[in-house]
């Protein structure tokens, strides 16, 4: 693919305004932003309902229903729940701070000979409970502070309404606004990025349509099981493991460390362990024989630190609608080194290594040259 002059520069032009745009935007963004990625994500199943018959409006309903549906359970169900568990964790972590004082603190002061006789635990003990219920108040601060003025309220409910509206619209004119943007690109460019576009595609859905579902299924399975164990925290714990789970067995680290905390202080009986230890081995196996190779497959995603990487850039660069645009961002980035590394081994840059005239190749090669050379002239 070679650009003319005239394109790079328009190339350059497009790329600073949308930059700038999206840096003077900041405010407004969000909630389309938002709506396009959910687009984005539901597009396929739009798509599948369209291949069986239905009409485009129609599918977009049916999938509005079911995003419907997901939301009010989680509204309805979850929300409360998670509230509660959060304050009976805050309400554990005077105990949690002692059980380490007592049981951990010696056990590094005799192996490994760390002294922390002199630690004030009272002041972390306090220092923690405050913080922690500080967070456990964040959203009622945050509703206080919105009710409090009628134009936070207005502008909040207004993102509230907008991102459903413009999903709607999105999803229902994706496919037609991709084969817009298509025809607008110069014809000596669109082959080469449409095949950057399927890429990119690929590389964002392996994770956003992917990972991420393997995180919510896993997260599922672990609240789940440690319900039926019994655990108090289960939902919490579940949430927390499966949101980990971002990075290959971090989850299940952070999960079943935090589960076998809170079952010791909860049943102060060891043979509950084992069974909180089976059920993050069951999440484990599902992981890797069900969940991944049936929602990743063998698409290569964005690498775990790439994607924490991204998404902490892109909040200190553009704040919330920063984090928002990472994974694109991301995605395309990769997409363009992939390429790059390819042209630079074609290139001379790169150059190929080639055997020394005392190397073994270059001596076998002789050699051979003169077993051929003297079967030649044998046969005349």
């Amino acid at each position: 693919m070679k650009l003319t002059d005239s394109q790079r520069w328009m190339f350059i032009c497009v790329l600073a305004v949308a930059g700038g745009l999206v840096y003077l935007l900041q405010p407004i963004l969000s909630p389309f932003i938002v709506a396009a990625l959910l687009a984005y994500i539901f597009d396929p199943l739009a798509d599948r309902l369209e291949d069986k018959g239905m009409s485009r409006t129609g599918a977009v309903i049916i999938v509005f229903g079911i995003i419907s549906a997901l939301v009010m359970v989680l509204l309805l169900l979850l929300l409360p729940k998670l509230g509660h568990q959060v304050q009976v964790m805050v309400k554990t972590i005077p105990a949690v701070i002692t059980l380490f004082e007592t049981k951990a603190v010696p056990w590094l002061e005799v192996n490994l000979g760390v002294s922390l006789a002199s630690f004030d635990w009272q002041s972390v003990r306090q220092i923690l409970s405050g913080n922690w219920q500080q967070t456990g108040n964040v959203l009622k601060d945050v509703m206080n502070s919105i009710g409090q003025s009628g134009i936070a309220l207005a502008a909040w409910l207004a993102n509230l309404v907008l991102i459903p509206v413009v999903m709607f619209y999105l999803l229902r004119d994706w496919d037609v606004m991709m084969e817009r943007i298509s025809h607008l690109l110069p014809r000596n460019v669109e082959p080469k990025v449409n095949l950057w576009a399927t890429e990119c595609d690929e590389v964002l859905g392996a994770f956003v349509k992917g990972q991420l579902l393997v995180m919510t299924a896993l997260g599922a399975i672990y609240a789940v099981g440690l319900w039926l164990v019994g655990l108090d925290l289960a939902l919490l714990v579940g949430m927390l493991a499966g949101l980990a789970s971002i990075v290959p067995y971090m989850g299940f680290i952070i999960g079943i460390v935090a589960a076998i905390i809170a079952a010791m202080l909860q049943f102060n009986d060891p043979t509950v362990l084992a069974w909180v230890g089976l059920v993050f081995i069951i999440g484990q196996m599902l992981e890797g024989m069900v969940l991944t190779p049936l929602l990743v497959g063998d698409r290569i995603g964005l690498h775990p630190v790439a994607v924490i990487f991204a998404i902490m850039a892109g909040g200190q660069l553009f704040g919330f609608v920063g984090i928002l645009i990472a994974l694109p961002v991301a995605a395309v980035i990769m997409v363009l080194l992939r390429h790059l590394h390819d042209g630079y081994q074609r290139s001379s840059l790169y150059g190929e290594s080639k055997p020394k005239p005392d190397s073994p190749a270059s001596s076998d090669m002789n050699a051979d040259d003169s077993v051929a050379a003297g079967k030649e002239v044998a046969g005349d």
